[in-house]
């Protein structure tokens, strides 16, 4: 019997969605307003759901506890009232859009949860503007 327990978290950031080698005209072209030089922020709403078999001795699927300081430690220490471009290593040659802070929340989780277990991350740039990322 397979189960998924979730987590929510949440941060606040900034970004400046771009490509360096384009000029500011093609970039507001593609990027709209999210393109600003002077960079824009959200109040980014996270839900990681761990999913896995329950353990038969504790009753739980994952001590969400130690769920919940991963995610403190890997990501709201590393994102909250950032700058992501500037602040975030992982943004210095990757564009901070929604579906890419998705992928690197997900890899940096990976690295510290038992691999017996699925993640998958759901990441609210706006209250109707997500994405959903399973690894896959």
């Amino acid at each position: 019997m397979s189960l998924t327990v979730y987590r929510k978290a949440h941060f606040n950031a900034a970004h400046r969605l771009f490509k360096k080698e384009w000029d500011d005209v093609k970039n507001f072209e593609v990027f709209g307003k999210c393109s600003n030089p002077n960079y824009h922020g959200h109040n980014y709403e996270l839900e990681v759901g761990i999913t896995g078999e329950i353990d038969p001795e504790t009753g739980f699927l994952m001590d969400l506890k130690i769920l919940s300081r991963i995610i403190e430690e890997e990501i709201e220490d590393a994102f909250d009232h950032k700058n992501l471009n500037i602040e975030v290593s992982e943004f210095k040659n990757l564009n901070p859009t929604v579906e890419n802070i998705a992928i690197v929340i997900w890899n940096k989780l990976r690295a510290r949860i038992d691999s017996k277990f699925d993640i998958s991350i759901k990441l609210y740039e706006t209250p109707r503007n997500f994405v959903v990322y399973n690894g896959h």
